[in-house]
């Protein structure tokens, strides 16, 4: 497989930012295998995405980033990530007792779908533990009362740098993560929930969709952020209701579709196809 690096970016719109880029990666003998960029002319801003091979890069890949950044992000005001394909995300699991969202990842991992790590799954019950177990992948319990809250996510948060995560996934995690790990964790934490909020919002979202004849119900994988989920959306989908959909079919449809559209969600982290401005995304095709 060929190694390719990935530079995502966003800064004021000008003339010759997308000449000056791929000027530098021709240049330089890099072969560009993609190439994507939006500018959003409400906010003036220029987004990209660019992937190009090392094979014959005459940069080592340890000095592109300062190349970049002194030739070209400094002088157009950028902000920029950059990425290798064979340095893999890794990836951990947030969980409570719900397991339809757990059990749909770590499938599409284990048939090698996603080119990440999950070094470790996290929950605030024991019930979800077998499941780890099943795939072989280690599981913390971490008792989450309003007492012991603080040092719990304290001692979440070691356990995270230790093993090197870069992201996390809240697999219907039925717990409000504190300012703490959300700022250790900007635009690296994505959640799931019904599409219901705020209109259905509570305990039983699909009995109350239920009672009022919804005709559609939906998901949406957005990243946290600290107002909560109010943070950049990923992922959306819709899947339709009618009068013969008991409430076992609201709830069935929307573990369906919140699995999709949370894996949806994950898989464009894990490729390196978002940015986040503000609070909505750009998601390159």
């Amino acid at each position: 497989m060929m190694i390719t690096a990935k530079l995502l970016l966003h800064c004021p719109d000008k003339p010759g930012i997308l000449a000056d880029v791929t000027d530098f990666i021709t240049v330089n003998k890099g072969n560009i295998v993609y190439l994507d960029q939006y500018v959003d002319r409400v906010e003036n801003i220029f987004f990209m995405r660019i992937e190009w091979e090392l094979e014959c890069f005459l940069i080592p890949r340890e000095k592109i980033e300062d190349y970049f950044r002194t030739l070209y992000a400094q002088k157009y005001e950028m902000d920029f990530q950059l990425y290798f394909s064979d340095v893999k995300p890794r990836m951990a699991i947030f969980v409570s007792k719900m397991s339809h969202c757990l059990f749909d990842m770590l499938a599409r991992y284990t048939a090698g779908e996603w080119n990440v790590e999950i070094p470790l799954i996290v929950s605030n019950h024991p019930d979800l533990q077998h499941v780890a177990e099943r795939f072989g992948i280690p599981f913390h319990l971490f008792p989450i009362t309003k007492e012991t809250k603080e040092e719990q996510e304290r001692k979440e948060l070691e356990l995270l740098k230790k093993h090197r995560i870069t992201f996390i996934v809240l697999a219907r995690y039925m717990q409000v993560l504190s300012e703490r790990i959300i700022d250790a964790y900007p635009d690296k934490i994505i959640n799931i929930h019904h599409s219901f909020l705020p209109a259905f919002v509570g305990a039983r979202p699909y009995h109350a969709a239920f009672e009022r004849g919804v005709k559609i119900i939906g998901a949406t994988s957005h990243y946290v952020t600290t107002e909560l989920d109010a943070g950049p959306i990923i992922e959306q989908d819709v899947v339709r209701i009618t009068h013969k959909d008991a409430i076992e079919d609201l709830i069935n449809k929307g573990k369906d579709l919140e699995k999709i559209v949370l894996s949806r969600a994950v898989q464009k982290h894990i490729e390196r196809k978002i940015l986040a401005y503000k609070n909505k995304t750009v998601i390159f095709s």
